[in-house]
């Protein structure tokens, strides 16, 4: 499995501005906001991709990853007015860091289509 940046955050080897963290799930804010509020949510384990990810094997880590969403657009003041989760997969659906992440974005009016 390839060393991700997202590991070395995990291992707090390079810094990060946290908005979450549990026993399994780490939430930072991303580096390059496309929104107001861009905060990454991940997993503690290296999944490489949405396509590993198994509904029997994973689904309370999902859960675990929806409820730091929740929390975090609480604690951000973005739960009200609405907020957006995307998580990109492989290089066409534009996923740039092979380490399962979503995004949560909010803050600012949405649009369709995303890109």
């Amino acid at each position: 499995m390839a060393e991700t940046i997202f590991s070395k955050i995990i291992r707090k080897e390079i810094p990060a501005k946290i908005a979450f963290e549990n026993e399994h799930v780490l939430a930072f804010h991303d580096i390059n906001p496309q929104a107001p509020v861009h905060v990454l949510i991940i997993p503690k384990i290296v999944i490489p991709t949405v396509s590993e990810l198994s509904g029997k094997e994973h689904a309370a880590l999902l859960g675990e990853m929806i409820d730091a969403a929740n929390t975090i657009a609480k604690e951000q003041g973005i739960d009200e007015k609405g907020f957006r989760l995307v998580m990109n997969c492989k290089a066409d659906g534009g996923q740039d860091v092979y380490h399962l992440h979503m995004h949560l974005l909010g803050g600012r009016k949405m649009t369709w289509p995303p890109g």
